[in-house]
């Protein structure tokens, strides 16, 4: 018999998976380990970081917000060696401050007519669990497909925000803009139960006052 058939009859050896593995159980092991102390590096260490240095180089553009153009310019771009909005969001993404340059981004640009980027920025926004925020960029977002002329989208994002945080401050204020764009959408009917949902759960909004007359003009057009 020659020693290749030799071999070709021995038995196979039949160790354990951990036997015949356990260079290759111990690499995962170990590289399971780096990975999980990289994890734990990066959330407690680089981001936190990245977030405290957003937050400080971002209140200089927080001063500009709400003013005339000018300023609003200064805000989005930056001024004297503080970067803007713009920069912020775009290099310090995953952190508080580059989220909420999102929202600050995409009030500026519907207050300048600028509604396409308005919907991009608003689209990068995170949920918080704010009461105020969150309903608040859901409905700039419906704004600003409503200057669009895209009152499909519009009307979502208007229910999303009035649905959001159910309070009397923001939810009737989204609630008469979801019946205006159902009005222009010819959807009478749900503009009725738009306005009447401000009259009967949000009755001491400022909405509420003169909602009677919205809801009689929707109901006048209902078939």
């Amino acid at each position: 018999m020659s020693v290749a058939e030799k071999e070709i009859n021995q038995p196979v050896r039949k160790g354990s998976f951990l036997e015949e593995n356990s260079k290759s159980l111990l690499f995962i092991a170990g590289a399971v380990v780096v990975l999980v102390a990289i994890y734990f590096w990066y959330q407690n260490v680089y981001l936190k970081n990245r977030a405290e240095e957003a937050s400080a180089k971002m209140y200089r553009a927080e001063q500009y917000i709400g003013g005339p153009d000018s300023l609003a310019n200064k805000a989005i771009n930056g001024e004297g060696g503080y970067p803007g909005l713009e920069k912020i969001a775009d290099e310090y993404d995953n952190t508080k401050s580059a989220n909420l340059a999102n929202l600050y981004l995409g009030g500026i640009y519907l207050r300048k007519g600028e509604y396409k980027k308005a919907t991009e920025v608003l689209g990068k926004y995170s949920e918080t669990g704010s009461v105020v925020a969150d309903p608040l960029a859901l409905g700039l977002l419906g704004d600003a497909y409503s200057e669009l002329k895209d009152f499909k989208q519009a009307a979502t994002y208007y229910k999303k925000a009035a649905d959001k945080a159910s309070n009397k401050f923001t939810s009737p204020m989204f609630l008469k803009k979801l019946g205006l764009v159902y009005e222009n959408n010819k959807d009478f009917k749900s503009a009725e139960e738009a306005y009447t949902k401000i009259k009967t759960q949000y009755p001491e909004s400022q909405e509420a006052a003169m909602i009677d007359e919205y809801i009689a003009r929707a109901a006048a057009q209902v078939k």
